[in-house]
């Protein structure tokens, strides 16, 4: 059985002559002529090419480059808890814990080391963080010599927040856009002890106050009883 031949191409408006060539068009050189004509037009056209590496590109707050640690006055926000390395698809990140009374965030990770050729830039680390501890940078120019100079140390990975605001601003919106909105529960119900340290919180009854009034809900007998 022979199929039948296709005689339309909605690509092109004058499909009855699809296969059939003018004199023109079997002379080449008109078709030749008008490439040629295009890319004398592109030589005057605006450049978008930059030369690197004296030129840079400055990505946006939404790109994902390398991961680093957010050091937060002084210190690392990071409370090792371990959810970036159990999430990391390439199993690129390490740590060990350690802990210390006088930090007001009682643990602090001993070590951190990211295997810098094993990382996919997925985020998923980004995006499990409790604290934005660990976040994606800016930063897209990496090079290594030799293995070990590829996996980067807690002192490598470290850098200050005010140098990754751009970013930390872009997961506030992006992360806290649900509060409120697409859940009942409002932002103040979301805080924790690290990263919204110094952000001035009005939640009404303090920690104290809070503790204070379960403990009298706990001790008010119930008004009915729901036993069977």
């Amino acid at each position: 059985m022979e199929l039948d031949k296709p005689v339309s191409n909605a690509l092109t408006e004058d499909f009855q002559r699809e296969r059939k060539l003018s004199f023109l068009e079997n002379l080449y050189l008109p078709e030749i002529f008008k490439g040629l004509w295009y890319s004398f037009k592109q030589m005057f056209a605006p450049t978008f090419t930059m030369n690197y590496p004296e030129e840079k590109w400055d990505p946006p707050s939404i790109f994902r480059g390398r991961p680093v640690l957010v050091e937060d006055n002084g210190k690392e926000r990071c409370v090792a808890c371990g959810l970036c390395a159990r999430a990391c698809p390439p199993l690129a990140i390490s740590m060990q814990a350690n802990e210390d009374e006088d930090d007001p965030k009682e643990r602090y990770p001993d070590f951190f080391e990211i295997n810098m050729l094993r990382c996919i830039y997925c985020g998923y680390c980004e995006e499990v963080c409790p604290e934005e501890a660990i976040v994606m940078s800016k930063d897209y120019d990496i090079v290594f010599e030799s293995r070990e100079d590829a996996v980067y140390d807690k002192e490598r990975l470290l850098v200050p927040k005010e140098d990754l605001k751009e970013r930390l601003d872009f997961l506030k919106e992006y992360k806290n856009r649900q509060f409120g909105q697409f859940w009942d529960f409002q932002e103040e119900n979301n805080i924790h002890s690290v990263r919204d340290r110094d952000r001035d919180w009005n939640t009404g009854l303090s920690l104290v106050d809070m503790l204070e009034q379960q403990k009298k809900n706990d001790e008010t007998k119930a008004s009915s009883n729901w036993s069977v």
